[in-house]
């Protein structure tokens, strides 16, 4: 079917897609062969900019710069997929896409569903149709934090990632991140976990922490259920984990399946602090929530 939806008085629009941190994460379970997570999750001041330009045909073209992203196949590429979906979906034109990388690769901070939530977001901005709910259901189909990066912020995330439960929390964490070179491999780290002794797991005491304000309390509630065999398959990240206990923050924890990790500091100018004094030869980011 033709395109019908493409013209209205907006041409261009910029997408800033932000990364996330999991600050507790839990395996619940399996089914259908994947495994269920339970996952308190924020968006911080690290992004990707999504830059998308009206076509007149019902092609996309996408270009990716930084980050080792400029060679990545069309074909394996999740915003070029979000794009057509969105097309398909809505019977619009297309767009000429171009994707400014911030956010480290194989760090566990969602790039690759963050890009994928800027283009829905950025193509609905462009020809304005999609409900907030039909969006999420396409970002849903792409990538199992997708539909969580469409608003971000504060929330509860389970099953794949699709269940989303916002957190109204206006709290500003402050956070020091660590990125070793090599990344984790997300299917080999469930895989050694399936193997290993499951550690507690309660994301409860931690969202109690932060709606209360209690930023020493969430330090010690930070966790991750899969730091365990992240660190069996990539020593650095426990490297990392040490190198930031070293400034005795308020906790230190991996986001994702890794390998980045990071520390929880009291505020920014101790989080400044610890930046400064590092003299370790992994990647260093200071970051915020938003």
């Amino acid at each position: 079917m033709r395109a019908t939806v493409c013209y209205n008085h907006i041409m261009n629009a910029r997408v800033k897609a932000y990364a996330k941190l999991n600050l507790t994460l839990s395996v619940t379970g399996r089914a259908g062969g994947y495994h269920m997570l339970e996952s308190l999750v924020c968006s911080v001041d690290l992004y990707d900019l999504v830059v998308l330009k009206k076509r007149r045909d019902s092609l996309v073209s996408v270009e990716m710069h930084g980050m080792g992203t400029e060679l990545l196949p069309y074909e394996q590429n999740n915003a070029a997929k979000a794009a057509e979906k969105y097309i398909d979906r809505f019977k619009t034109c297309g767009a000429d896409i171009i994707i400014y990388k911030n956010i480290p690769l194989g760090a566990g901070l969602g790039g690759s569903s963050a890009d994928t939530a800027g283009v829905l977001r950025g193509m609905s901005k462009l020809y304005g149709a999609g409900s907030e709910m039909e969006l999420k259901e396409l970002a849903d189909s792409l990538g199992s934090d997708s539909g969580y990066m469409l608003a971000g912020g504060y929330a509860l995330i389970s099953g794949r990632g699709e269940a989303v439960q916002k957190l109204d929390c206006g709290a500003r964490l402050d956070f020091l991140l660590l990125k070793p070179q090599g990344g984790v491999f997300t299917a080999e780290c469930f895989g050694l976990y399936d193997g290993m002794p499951a550690p507690p797991q309660n994301p409860n005491g931690a969202i109690q922490a932060l709606l209360s304000g209690d930023k020493q309390a969430l330090g010690r509630c930070l966790n991750n259920a899969l730091y365990a065999p992240a660190a069996r398959l990539n020593p650095d990240v426990q490297r990392a984990y040490e190198e930031l206990q070293a400034f005795s923050p308020l906790g230190v924890n991996m986001t994702g399946s890794g390998s980045a990790v990071y520390a929880l500091f009291e505020n920014a100018e101790f989080c400044g602090w610890a930046k400064s004094r590092y003299r370790g030869k992994f990647g260093c980011y200071q970051l915020k929530t938003v």
